[in-house]
């Protein structure tokens, strides 16, 4: 297994509603084989610029170890998912 970080910027929405949608993908990620070491939840935040008609956005960070297969299945479901306004998941090195 491979360490990765996703970070994600959540659509602005009920504190219920974001923690339901940062649920479902920490789902995902256990669902696929991976394990999440840290969740970071930086809270909300000002853009800087506009994204889908959104100035703010809920910013959220996880350390995850899994295989690509499991990246490539969060990937793909972020991509379709409009609740996410942004998303990159980035493999660390192992050092």
């Amino acid at each position: 297994m491979r360490k990765y970080e996703v970070v994600f910027i959540v659509r602005p929405m009920e504190e219920e509603q974001t923690n339901a949608v940062i649920e479902k993908y920490s789902k995902i990620i256990t669902d696929n084989g991976g394990t999440i070491d840290k969740e970071d939840r930086w809270g909300k935040k000002r853009l800087a610029y506009e994204i889908n008609d959104c100035m703010d956005g809920y910013y959220c960070l996880l350390n995850i170890s899994a295989e690509s297969t499991c990246t490539d299945e969060v990937d793909r479901v972020m991509k379709l998912n409009d609740e996410i306004l942004k998303h990159m998941i980035i493999r660390l090195d192992e050092k």
